[in-house]
């Protein structure tokens, strides 16, 4: 059995926030609370709050032992981006790309024995 939580439209690069979800992929859920933390990244904020909920979604929907839970899978996929202007001199304008996330989680429970 596993849960699962999702967070779209995260104004966070995909680059950096997978950075992050590469440090806490497979690791038990106490341990990865502990590094995202610890981390000075945005993104790992987002994260922390993510497995949060993914937590909660397998206590209370699936009855999972919360000790017993681990990052099975994560993933960040790039959402729409915002375009905006910088003017600059002479009356040009450069383009500045504003990129989402859509971040999705699984824990699932380690088997005892």
């Amino acid at each position: 059995m596993e849960a699962k939580a999702k967070a779209r439209y995260v104004r966070v690069a995909p680059r950096k926030a997978r950075e992050v979800m590469d440090l806490v992929r497979n690791k038990n859920a106490e341990e990865a609370k502990g590094l995202l933390k610890l981390s000075t990244k945005k993104s790992a904020r987002i994260l922390e709050k993510l497995l949060d909920s993914a937590c909660a979604n397998a206590e209370n929907n699936f009855e999972m032992d919360p000790d017993n839970l681990y990052i099975a899978k994560g993933w960040v996929d790039e959402g729409p981006t915002l375009k905006r202007f910088r003017p600059r001199a002479m009356g040009r304008a450069t383009p500045i790309n504003k990129k989402t996330s859509h971040i999705t989680m699984v824990v699932k429970e380690k088997k005892e024995g």
